[in-house]
């Protein structure tokens, strides 16, 4: 019978001990409530900390669990299955705004469009699932960045490119907009990536409160805003297909 590598069970033991109990831990804690030698624990913690795993709070000293097991956590949710349970909100989504809609995910510092329904009418269009949106500007990857802590590091951290003058690549204003984002619950982009184009997107939550996509509406300017602002009705019909899907995927606080 094989035998169990020691150091991989002393990993999972010390990410069992951060999930629960007190939110951070310092080295002491976690060495002698698992066993260990210091400097065995602080071995094992910096390698965790390297992969992600682990945050080490730079006030403190004290470790927490990182944002990559958010990732690893989220992949159990096959996206051809959120794809599915999107399907028919989509559909109803695009035909009662007259728009197209979209369905993204986090992927590689960036958006993928993982289901696009067309707008309801005989223009020319584009199929653009597969395609990559950035998550600075785009309506989809502010409220990915608002509510997924990867998504949010990987924003912050990736370059911010200026699409148009109305892209926000300053930190603290880029900040200050996902504040906004998740305040209100949805996210927009009003000519910030493309000219003459803005979109509306909220948030889609699986039965964890787990945020594992998001549903935008995009069109021209002069249709999905009135006024300046985007228009209300469609912002509440976005948010309403969000929740619509987060209930078909579990969530219950609806």
């Amino acid at each position: 019978m094989a035998k169990n590598i020691q150091s991989l069970e002393r990993a999972a033991a010390m990410l069992r001990l951060l999930a629960g109990g007190e939110r951070r831990l310092g080295l002491s804690d976690i060495a002698s409530s698992l066993g260990l030698a210091k400097g065995t624990a602080h071995g094992i913690l910096r390698t965790l900390q390297h992969e992600g795993f682990v945050e080490q709070d730079s006030a403190s000293g004290r470790y927490q669990l990182g944002a990559e097991l958010l990732r690893l956590g989220n992949s159990y949710l096959d996206v051809h299955e959120l794809r599915a349970r999107a399907l028919v909100w989509t559909d109803d989504l695009a035909r009662s705004s007259g728009e197209s809609v979209h369905l993204g995910v986090l992927h590689q510092q960036g958006v993928l469009i993982v289901h696009h329904v067309f707008r309801p009418d005989d223009s020319r269009q584009v199929l653009e699932v597969g395609a990559m949106q950035p998550l600075h500007s785009t309506a989809l990857g502010k409220v990915l960045a608002a509510y997924d802590p990867v998504a949010h590091t990987e924003a912050v951290e990736s370059e911010r490119r200026s699409f148009t003058p109305r892209t926000v690549t300053d930190p603290e204003e880029f900040e200050t907009v996902l504040d906004v984002v998740r305040a209100r619950g949805w996210g927009s982009d009003v000519e910030e990536t493309w000219e003459g184009v803005a979109a509306v997107a909220a948030p889609i939550h699986d039965r964890r409160r787990m945020p594992v996509g998001a549903i935008a509406v995009t069109g021209a300017v002069e249709r999905v805003c009135q006024g300046g602002e985007l228009r209300p009705e469609l912002v509440a019909a976005v948010r309403d297909c969000a929740r619509a899907v987060s209930r078909d995927l579990g969530a219950r606080r609806f």
